[in-house]
């Protein structure tokens, strides 16, 4: 009788969440300062908001260019962008996340995180 071998079993590919995703496209194109706010309890725009930086306008729009492509890969609809044209302060709004992408004066100025001071943060640690 010849021995056989059982196929070792496949491992399944992690199924990310959806600001996983948006968080893993912006590190992609070398965002940093990547942060989540779970804003479950605080907004009824979404449940998450993504912010991170670029170090200037072209990879900011880089950066969006790639969050909202990977949104709509894995069954996301982006439903609207705005302020891709000047690239300083970009949001994607794909329903339950909004990520938010800015030049980092930009994110100083407006400092979203200490206006949601209340939100959770959910750290992103890349991989």
């Amino acid at each position: 009788m010849p021995i056989t071998m059982k196929a070792a079993k496949a491992e399944q590919p992690k199924e990310l969440k959806s600001y996983e995703i948006a968080c893993k496209a912006a590190d992609d194109k070398k965002a940093w300062d990547i942060v989540t706010l779970d804003m479950s309890d605080s907004s009824l725009m979404a449940d998450y908001f993504v912010i991170c930086s670029a170090r200037n306008n072209r990879q900011s729009q880089s950066i969006a260019d790639n969050i909202e492509e990977q949104m709509e890969k894995n069954g996301y609809d982006v439903r609207h962008v705005e302020g891709y044209r000047e690239g300083k302060w970009i949001l994607i709004d794909a329903g339950e996340v909004i990520a938010h992408v800015f030049v980092e004066q930009d994110r100083q100025y407006y400092d979203l995180e200490n206006l949601w001071c209340d939100a959770p943060r959910i750290a992103y640690e890349g991989e």
